[in-house]
């Protein structure tokens, strides 16, 4: 971890759909007037929180949401030009944009290649039409796989997103799916195991029944089908849910995330880590998207108070992100845990094949990472 290095991330909220299964801070797109405003905020609060970091190096910008490719695209250069005018970009700065596979969207892909974009992390979500449906998309999978053949000739790197264990879901369709999305050029797959969040319209109807979410078994066969399918395809699974084809395809700024790396969050909800003289700090920028800028106007930040994050609180984030990667957590990052190479409560786990500890970082194994929340439990507990 490099605290001279930083991240930032850019949080648009508004979506042309909200889908039923997403718990994230989104807003339906309606044109709604205080947009011009947020873009303005959240250029104040990137000049702000340069203010509180200093100088640092600008390894990566991602643009997420929310459908931040339905900003205006002289609002999102404004942002990237700021960014890079506040810090000094690293001469491999990482410029990623969220965005989803509808003809108007692929429509505006070259506006933002010119204006530095070098990756696009595509919700696809699914190649089957049937699927995409009860997803509550937008697109079908003739758009999903037009977006990435027009994504693939715009940007440098195109990652695109899957979900899996959806209602009558099996092992072996799941496979075929895979195939087909390793085969379509892209060098990045995220595949999420579909979740059934509080608050929203699937878990609502998980709850009436009209849903029935898959079970465990089901849903470590369809894990493993992954791990097997995106391997033999040449993807490395690098973190839980993100598979590449090569080092040179990871994404930069989801790795400043789980290697305990600095970044500024902006945008409405937007979260943050920042080291600061007087040590770590979380952010959370205000959820609603006219308390954020209100807040940017009174404090000159979108969030309130900030936590600050002693040794323990950090210890324990490290291991919660950085079991999630192939990469694991340095053992000196744990010891405010207790955990170090003979400590009594990993010999257990050692033993059951769920980590392994090599050159002094502690990893989750692959059967680890079927059980990562009762993995890390254990390993926090004394």
């Amino acid at each position: 971890m490099n605290n001279r290095d930083l991240a930032v991330y850019v949080h648009w909220p508004y979506c042309a759909r909200i889908c039923p299964y997403c718990d994230f801070n989104v807003r339906r797109d309606r044109g709604q007037a205080e947009q011009a405003d947020l873009a303005d905020a959240i250029l104040a609060d990137l000049a702000a929180q340069r203010a509180l970091t200093g100088e640092r190096r600008l390894t990566s910008i991602y643009l997420g949401g929310g459908t931040p490719s339905l900003m205006r695209p002289d609002w999102a250069q404004a942002v990237i030009d700021r960014a890079v005018s506040l810090w000094t970009a690293a001469d491999d700065l990482e410029i990623t944009l969220e965005a989803n596979p509808t003809d108007a969207e692929a429509a505006r892909f070259a506006a933002f290649a010119a204006m530095g974009v070098g990756r696009l992390s595509l919700g696809v979500q699914s190649l089957d039409d049937a699927a995409l449906r009860f997803l509550g998309r937008n697109h079908d999978a003739a758009q999903a796989r037009g977006a990435i053949d027009a994504g693939l000739a715009a940007f440098p790197r195109v990652s695109f997103d899957l979900i899996y264990a959806l209602p009558g879901q099996t092992a072996d369709g799941w496979a075929r799916e895979l195939a087909l999305a390793a085969s379509l050029g892209a060098e990045h797959i995220s595949p999420y195991q579909l979740t059934y969040e509080s608050g929203t319209a699937l878990t609502r109807a998980a709850a009436r029944g009209a849903v029935i979410p898959a079970d465990n078994d089901l849903s470590a066969d369809l894990f493993e089908a992954t791990q097997a399918v995106l391997t033999a395809a040449g993807f490395d699974a690098y973190e839980v849910s993100n598979h590449a084809r090569g080092a040179a395809a990871r994404s930069r700024h989801n790795l400043a995330y789980w290697s305990g790396a600095d970044y500024a969050g902006v945008g409405p909800g937007a979260h943050g880590r920042l080291t600061l003289p007087r040590g770590r700090i979380a952010t959370q920028a205000e959820r609603g998207i006219g308390d954020y800028i209100g807040a940017v106007a009174r404090e000159g930040v979108g969030y309130g108070e900030p936590e600050h994050l002693d040794g323990l609180a950090a210890a324990q984030e490290r291991l919660l992100m950085g079991l999630r990667t192939d990469m694991g957590v340095p053992l000196a990052d744990l010891s405010p845990l207790g955990l170090h190479a003979g400590a009594a409560r990993l010999a257990p786990l050692l033993a059951q094949g769920l980590v392994q500890v090599v050159n002094d970082r502690l990893m989750a194994t692959m059967s680890g990472r079927l059980v990562l929340d009762r993995l890390t439990a254990a390993l926090e507990s004394d």
